[in-house]
């Protein structure tokens, strides 16, 4: 009854997905308030993030705090998905500025030429992952197509679309105004996808005013397969921090 449930809710979503649009090229930033290099990243990301195919996530990291400055935005969960990339892609540790496009390739994220070629490559690949439809804010439905080994892992993220301001008050970069773009605030596992139509519930936002996207990606930081994202009702200004 389940999966009979399952395959009628995705059906019901076909003309959605005949039409879909090819998936943006995901961007991810690793950058800390505390990191005296990453204000220029973060500046470079929130012009990349004005590329229509491009998704470009701020993932503020927590092991610089104890410098001074505790990152207002900075989440261990995400500390732990940049040390996923470490191992993934063969580094001795993590550090930021770090760029990551598409789970592929990373570079430092000063290295903007570099950054621009890898956004470039992804952009114009065929990039043939499972259609993607979502049902309101609570449910999306991942279509079929070819799955990594071993499955592939389903990650809700939520972020703030609004560009934010923080005046940095303590460390390397004290009395600095720090800006930030497209801040994550959570992540979440969904659940697996093995190649078949499958539907995932998506839990309640904690916050007002998130956009949200999906991320289809071989696990324990490997490939992104396909990115959908979904923008919040209405977007209004966030304040100054």
């Amino acid at each position: 009854m389940r999966r009979a449930a399952v395959l009628s809710l995705f059906l019901a979503a076909l003309p959605v997905l005949a039409f879909a649009a090819k998936p943006p090229v995901l961007v991810e930033l690793y950058t800390a308030q505390g990191c005296a290099s990453c204000g220029e990243a973060n500046a470079y990301l929130g012009k990349l993030a004005e590329r229509p195919d491009v998704l470009a996530l701020t993932f503020p990291v927590d092991y610089w705090d104890y410098l001074g400055w505790a990152d207002t935005f900075a989440k261990p969960e995400f500390t732990l998905r940049q040390k996923a990339y470490v191992a993934r892609l063969s580094l001795r540790e993590p550090y930021t500025p770090q760029v990551v496009v598409d789970g592929r390739a990373q570079v430092g994220g000063l290295q903007t030429d570099k950054v621009e070629k890898l956004v470039t490559s992804a952009a114009a690949g065929a990039r043939k992952g499972p259609d993607m439809a979502f049902l309101g804010v609570r449910r999306i439905n991942i279509g079929a197509g070819a799955a990594p080994k071993g499955g592939a892992e389903v990650w809700l993220v939520r972020y703030d679309p609004r560009e934010q301001d923080v005046v940095v008050k303590k460390g390397d970069n004290k009395g600095q105004t720090v800006a930030h773009t497209n801040v994550v605030r959570e992540i979440k596992k969904l659940g697996m996808w093995w190649g078949r139509p499958s539907a995932y519930k998506i839990p309640p936002a904690t916050e007002e005013g998130l956009a949200m996207a999906v991320l289809v990606q071989a696990p324990k930081g490997g490939k992104v397969i396909t990115v959908a994202r979904k923008a919040p009702p209405a977007v209004v200004a966030a304040p100054a921090r």
